[in-house]
């Protein structure tokens, strides 16, 4: 109860507060232009964030990624043209029920089913994280190296139909990532005697390039991308509750699939995504309405994806490992602020965590109000010019990428990381494992020297340890199923 008055005394500053709603506005905003995607608007908004309040910072950026998930399904179903890549299949059954005059009532299921799976991710954050967090104290160097090592093994399978490729990103930036000052032998890696690489590829430009400055090169190159004018029709906005309370079963099994995939790295929205509609459509009572305007349809891809955006924070927060880009920028505002994400971040910061849970409740509560009578105004925004928005990311990119360190290689590292990830978007290659490998080659490394350090050189540190031998052995099984399932669908192809 003392850590609740706490967290409550943390939220209750006007600072957080406005962090909050600012983000979960912005993020509903995102979400509701087709093809501004998320990951670039929180990139671009970082460095504001090293400047806030740890928690303000977190609040704000955790708003824009909450909210963006709600507000992406305003244009798939009122436009057929999802506003946030994970709002696909909402496009399936939503839009079919905007032709039939049902817009307002698609919308009412997805804005709940939104509300629902983000409070049980919220909840689950709440109930896993501590426990996780204790079990992160029996860890020593080789575990942490296998978890690491876990984590890049799982976003590379993740791609299923690209795992080359991911895999060539991933040691893209693994190799990125030995750049700078080895401080272990005071020797300088691939720096070529240039100053500015000393302290290595900061990871903030890199973001900004990858995800923000490239998105606008891609908007800015279509033409007459305009989006077209939307109509509400339909009942009201309140209606939602009723009709999950009459798919309960989907709800409970979408909700808890999502909090389940939002634990593995690479894998979150969109692996929750697809099942939780897959099993929804074998476990119908009506599989066949599935595709033409099934509420069923919308509640399952809405819940899922919903569920992710809280349960994605747990590997983050109790063993300090992010599960995917935005967890990267996460860590990157924790370590700003000295906040080291683990079991000593709960016994030295119950206040900052308590407040997290609060803040993450209350984003969830500020989104869902505010989409339910403001829906009607927030359409207008699919008119906005695609062009104009590319022109205004990559101003604010170049802005960003440049105030953290006052740097102008800053600025050029964003636009090269932009030229490259446009270069990527174009021949479809997914740029995600380019930042955790970023991010989670050091840490492989690090840890993998250190427990050769302590093990004298013996690889058998990681066999004779039960956690690091569990770890290794997931490695390994992920491998042999992806494999396996490759051969049998070439044998049946």
């Amino acid at each position: 109860m003392e850590t609740l008055l706490l967290g409550l005394n943390e939220v209750g500053t006007l600072n957080v507060l406005l962090a909050i709603i600012i983000g979960a506005l912005i993020g509903v905003t995102i979400g509701s232009i087709p093809g501004l995607e998320p990951a670039g608007v929180i990139a671009i908004l970082l460095p504001l964030s090293f400047s806030m309040e740890p928690l303000a910072g977190v609040s704000l950026l955790l708003g824009v990624y909450g909210g963006a998930w709600y507000g992406g399904a305003i244009p798939a179903i009122l436009m057929n043209t999802p506003g946030t890549p994970v709002a696909v299949l909402t496009t399936y059954d939503g839009y079919p029920m905007t032709l039939r005059g049902e817009g307002k009532k698609a919308l009412a299921i997805a804005y709940t089913s939104s509300f629902v799976g983000g409070i049980i991710s919220v909840l689950s954050l709440v109930l896993l994280a501590p426990m996780l967090s204790q079990i992160a104290r029996l860890f020593g160097s080789a575990e942490f190296a296998m978890l690491a090592a876990l984590g890049m093994i799982f976003v590379v399978l993740a791609h299923r139909k690209h795992v080359v490729e991911a895999a060539m990103m991933l040691g893209l930036g693994m190799f990125l990532g030995t750049i700078g000052l080895d401080r272990s032998f005071s020797t300088q890696v691939y720096t070529f005697h240039q100053e500015w690489l000393l302290n290595g590829i900061p990871l903030v430009p890199a973001v900004i390039g990858l995800f923000a400055m490239s998105q606008a090169f891609v908007l800015l190159s279509v033409r007459e991308n305009d989006s077209s004018v939307t109509k509400l029709e339909g009942e009201g906005l309140f209606g939602g509750f009723g009709v999950l309370l009459k798919h309960k079963i989907t709800v409970i099994r979408s909700a808890a699939l999502g909090v389940v995939m939002g634990l593995l790295p690479g894998v979150g929205e969109f692996g929750s995504q697809f099942f939780s509609y897959t099993l929804a459509q074998k476990f119908s009572k009506t599989p066949e309405k599935f595709g033409h305007g099934a509420p069923e349809g919308i509640i399952a891809s809405e819940t899922s994806n919903n569920a992710v955006t809280a349960s994605v924070m747990i590997p983050l927060l109790a063993f300090g490992i992010p599960a995917d880009a935005l967890m990267a920028m996460l860590l990157a505002v924790f370590m700003v602020h000295n906040y080291v994400p683990g079991p000593t971040l709960f016994a030295e910061r119950p206040e900052f965590i308590s407040g997290l849970y609060i803040s993450l409740f209350l984003m969830n509560i500020v989104v869902f109000v505010y989409l339910t009578f403001a829906t009607k105004w927030i359409v207008n925004l699919t008119r906005i010019r695609g062009r104009f928005i590319g022109a205004f990311i990559l101003v604010l990119g170049f802005v960003g990428s440049y105030s953290q360190n006052y740097q102008f290689s800053d600025a050029m590292i964003a636009l090269g990381f932009a030229i490259f990830g446009y270069v990527l978007r174009k021949n479809d290659i997914p740029a995600v494992p380019v930042i955790l490998g970023l991010v989670l080659g050091p840490v492989f490394l690090t840890r993998f020297r250190q427990a050769m350090g302590v093990a004298g050189g013996d690889l058998s540190i990681f066999i004779s340890r039960p956690i690091s031998l569990t770890l290794l052995s997931l490695i390994v099984l992920s491998i042999t199923v992806y494999l396996w399932s490759n051969y049998k669908a070439k044998r049946s192809g």
